[in-house]
């Protein structure tokens, strides 16, 4: 029989030429078969099957599927008394992983398939359009593709369909309609077109529906629904009136989608049995209909973050049963007059009230007395971000069900009323930014439950209560920017349960802070900021080991940083500016792999900046205002530190020479020169008063090898002399942290006698980076991370000349040769030979009358147009193509009207990948982070493309440029 049976199958149009492992599998099962199923071996088959399909069973579910157990006593398997035949296969939340056999079609007696919140892959079999009997299929919460199989109308008797939260594609299939019986249908959370079809109202025996897309007026035919759910579901349009006439509606959402118009006048009317109507998150307009009253049986109402306006008018004193209001983000706006507010009036009989929420609705108005008298079975009351103003009612501490009291960012002024300390069971307490002044109420202490609380922006005065000790819960205070004066408490100290943040900035406490702050071993975040604190920074506060953001500034401590500072390991944002300290930056600074924000400014520092660590990125920290500090980086400006023991200095220059001859005038450009000269002194700093380093002619003459051709190259131009003058003029009071500096100028007369000219810049010991992306014998390459920082330090320094020099420069020449990197890999913009500058006499000559280099000269200075930023943009746009992609603008391969600009522009968006040079592509361990990564690879390669484009005022502002490759490496950063 079981032969028979197999050699049957075979030849079933379920069996596909795949399943021949399947067949040999159950044939050698029936080798050891110890039990008979008689004409039930279809639905055992079936199931073999179905586990074969199935990769992955965490649980381990499906164990007891073998043959040593009758299958009607499988897991998941339920049978028919009479026939033995399979019934129901539920295997709902199981973890498993595969896909969905086509031979759960051959289970003919089947009348409810449960496969929900699994990890089905793969489409859902048209097999299971065979299933005649079946009432209940549930695919909820899978990974099935694919489309809805059109044959699911063979399922004649399905009344419960959920597909919903899976990947399918396609729209509902009209067949569909077919299926008379269907009262339950989930299709919601997909990846479907057409939104919901029209003939869907023809299935009018639906109660529940889930689905997406536009609403048709057809579902309007839905007599019987009682539960119409669409949240998420990407809805646009607005509801359309005949689904207000469905008067058995219970629960009706519609939330978080796009829907818009406004509810009709008569909705408390049409709908009586509405229990909880779910519309938050959409773009509904309109007054909120004052008839939602005569909803007796309302318990929820969610209406929030809609653009509904007009004064709220509903009259809760008819909705007994309401247990959640949720408003918020709305404009009820009102014109401050008495009754503004009086919907909290009607409360007083709605007993089961839980929850209040009218948060930034734009109220207007005082808060009643009578909000008292809302239920005592209210736990949250939200009110935050509205126009409150007057004195809080000292009748709120009859609210005594409080766990949530949120009346920040109001107009609320006074004493808060001592009744607070009534409220307790209340957790959450916020009146921050307000106006309430005089102290802060001891009766707070008795508030034992509190962790969170937020007086901040206010005008008390006074002392910090100590009371505050009791509140043995509190994981986060803030009393900041208040009038608060006296030490800090140390009983506030010693509650360990502070473990989120501790702010008192902006008030005028004084005192020196409590060794007993070393008991907050847990506070991730400490504010003391701007008070009048004194005394030297305790050195309890290495005890607070979880400390991330520290704020000491504008106090007047004094004495060194302790060195057990050194302990807070995981410290990122450190501020102890402008107060009294001194002495050296404590080595254990710059050690600290987590520290990102450094402020160390206007205090009385002395010694050396370190270079590496958060001392390694300029714009992680400041020193500014230490007048005894030395070193650092090169941008901070500060004098060398003295050298102990020698007075050989080495002086490291970038040479640009301009020679003149009666006939020649010779650049020399790009020439790198260590100058190795003995001498007993050295100015350390530039300065407006200081003296130029002298260098004779004989001297770069020596440096250079007797003008070595490997070292300069000739330019012909009879106007360079005027031109040199004219620049050496403008670039002499420019200084830019990517601007090559100008170490000195040689002009004097060679030994011939004829007119000598030269530049000498500051050495840059990486080299250009061309050297680096095109040169075979540097073996390094630069990553992706160098890059994006050399070319936002390129777009930087243009931006600078463009728009920030007291006189705007173009520098004319933009390529990689003139791109030189120090030796923190800083790029440096120079070789300013062809630059423009406005306001000068060089408007109509340059040291050459050469206009750039080929590959990188905008397009219409070929046709003689004057030098502008768009030109530099442009050359700025094929640099930044050249470094991601690694190719030279007059590479071979751009020859029949390929260019550079079109190589990168074909790749986008999808190809981008393809182009980058393959030593800057970042191999990511995690999906996400490759995404982010190709991501940040398209977005630069469309900075070039943008930057690069024929037309010049469409190319992109070089200051939207700066801002968006800091965006991007603001990204990379972070993976």
């Amino acid at each position: 029989m079981a032969i028979k049976t197999l050699t049957s199958l075979a030849s079933t149009p379920c069996l596909g030429q795949d399943d021949k492992e399947f067949v040999e599998a159950i044939s050698h099962s029936f080798h050891q078969v110890s039990v008979s199923y008689g004409d039930n071996e279809t639905d055992y088959l079936a199931l073999l099957s179905f586990k074969l399909k199935i990769t992955h069973d965490p649980y381990e579910v499906l164990t007891s599927w073998n043959h040593s157990f009758d299958f009607c006593d499988w897991s998941g398997i339920s049978c028919g008394k009479r026939h033995k035949r399979v019934t129901a296969l539920r295997l709902y939340s199981k973890g498993l992983k595969g896909s969905l056999s086509p031979h759960v079609g051959n289970l003919s007696f089947l009348r409810e398939l449960s496969l929900w919140n699994n990890s089905f892959l793969g489409t859902i079999p048209h097999e299971l359009g065979r299933l005649s009997r079946l009432r209940r299929l549930n695919l909820n919460i899978n990974e099935f593709n694919g489309v809805i199989p059109t044959n699911l109308s063979g399922c004649s008797n399905l009344e419960e369909l959920r597909l919903g939260r899976n990947k399918l594609v396609g729209s509902i299939p009209k067949e569909m309609s077919l299926l008379s019986k269907l009262s339950y249908f989930v299709i919601s959370i997909n990846k479907l077109t057409g939104g919901i079809p029209p003939f869907m109202g023809n299935i009018t025996s639906m109660e529940t529906f889930y689905a997406g897309g536009r609403i048709p007026d057809t579902l309007g035919l839905w007599k019987s629904l009682t539960i119409f759910v669409c949240g998420d579901c990407n809805l646009y349009g607005s509801i359309p009136p005949s689904i207000f006439n469905l008067s058995l509606l219970v629960y009706f959402s519609l939330a978080d989608n796009h829907l818009t118009g406004s509810l009709p006048s008569e909705i408390g009317n049409q709908l009586p049995n509405l229990e909880h109507p779910q519309l938050w998150g959409n773009e509904l307009t309109g007054v909120l209909p004052p008839s939602i009253s005569n909803c007796s049986k309302l318990r929820i109402l969610e209406m929030a973050y809609n653009n509904f306006s007009g004064k709220l008018t509903i009259d809760f004193s008819k909705l007994r049963d309401i247990n959640l209001i949720f408003l918020h983000g709305n404009n009820f706006h009102g014109r401050g007059e008495a009754d503004d507010m009086r919907f909290i009036d009607s409360l007083k009989n709605c007993t089961r009230l839980a929850y209040l929420g009218l948060s930034t609705c734009n109220l207007i108005g005082v808060l009643p007395i009578s909000i008292g008298n809302i239920s005592d079975q209210l736990t949250s009351l939200i009110l935050d971000d509205n126009q409150l103003f007057g004195s809080l009612p000292s009748s709120i501490g009859s609210l005594a069900g409080l766990t949530w009291l949120d009346l920040q960012s109001n107009r609320l002024k006074g004493k808060i009323p001592i009744t607070i300390g009534k409220l307790q069971k209340l957790q959450r307490f916020s009146l921050s930014r307000n106006q309430f002044s005089g102290p802060i109420p001891d009766a707070i202490g008795n508030l034992s439950l509190l962790t969170e609380l937020y007086l901040g922006s206010n005008k008390l005065e006074g002392h910090i209560p100590s009371s505050l000790g009791n509140c043995k819960n509190l994981n986060a205070l803030n009393l900041a920017d208040n009038r608060l004066s006296g030490n800090i408490p140390k009983q506030l100290l010693q509650l360990p349960s502070l473990t989120h943040f501790l702010g008192l900035s902006h008030n005028n406490l004084s005192g020196s802070i409590p060794s007993e702050i070393k008991d907050l071993k847990m506070l991730s975040e400490l504010y003391l900021s701007n008070n009048n604190l004194t005394g030297t920074i305790t050195s309890s506060l290495g005890e607070c080991i979880s400390l991330t953001v520290l704020y000491l500034s504008g106090n007047i401590f004094q004495g060194i940083i302790p060195s057990t500072l050194s302990s807070l390991r995981g410290l990122e944002v450190l501020n102890i500016s402008q107060n009294n300290l001194s002495g050296k930056i404590p080595q254990f600074l710059d050690k600290w792999s987590s520290l990102k924000v450094l402020n160390l400014s206007f205090n009385d520092f002395e010694g050396e900046v370190p270079v590496v660590g958060v001392f390694a990125n300029a714009s992680a920290f400041s020193v500014l205002g230490n007048s005894k500090l030395c070193g650092g980086l090169v941008t901070l400006k500060l004098p060398k530190c003295k050298e102990k023991g020698s007075k050989k200095k080495r002086f490291p220059f970038f040479i640009f020479f301009i020679v003149t001859a009666p006939t020649l005038f010779i650049v020399l450009c790009c020439v790198y020169l260590l100058y190795k000269k003995k001498r007993n002194s050295q100015p350390s700093q530039s300065s407006e008063n200081e003296r130029f380093l002298k260098v004779s002619y004989n001297e770069i003459l020596k440096a250079t090898d007797g003008f070595s051709t490997s070292k300069f190259f000739i330019f012909q131009n009879k106007g360079a002399h005027k031109s040199f003058l004219a620049e050496c003029e403008a670039w002499r009071n420019i200084r830019h942290r990517n601007l090559l500096k100008i170490i000195t100028s040689c002009s004097g007369t060679d030994f011939h006698g004829n007119d000598f000219k030269a530049l000498v810049y500051e050495f840059m010991p990486n080299g250009s980076v061309h050297n680096w992306l095109h040169s075979s014998a540097n073996t390094s390459k630069l990553n992706l991370l160098q890059r994006i920082n050399i070319l936002k330090d390129v777009a930087t320094a243009l931006d600078y000349l463009h728009n920030h020099c007291q006189t705007t420069i173009f520098h004319g020449d933009l390529k990689p040769s003139n791109i030189l990197l120090d030796e923190d890999m800083v790029a440096h913009v120079g070789d300013f030979g062809l630059a423009r500058l406005l306001g000068t006499d060089l408007n109509q000559n340059s040291s050459t009358g050469v206009k750039g280099t080929i590959g990188y000269t905008p397009p219409e200075y070929g046709i003689g147009s004057e030098m502008t930023s768009c030109g530099d943009v442009y050359s700025f746009g094929i640099l930044l193509l050249e470094v991601m992609t690694g190719k030279n603008p007059t590479d071979d391969m751009f020859n029949d009207g390929l260019s550079l600009h079109k190589f990168a522009y074909m790749a986008l968006p999808d190809h981008v990948v393809d182009v980058i040079d393959n030593d800057a592509i970042v191999r990511q361990r995690t999906e996400v982070n490759a995404k982010k990564v190709e991501e940040c690879l398209a977005a630069t390669i469309e900075i070039g493309v943008s930057c690069s484009v024929d037309s010049p005022p469409q190319r992109m502002k070089i200051e939207i440029v700066v801002n968006e490759l800091q965006r991007i490496l603001d990204v990379l950063q972070n993976i």
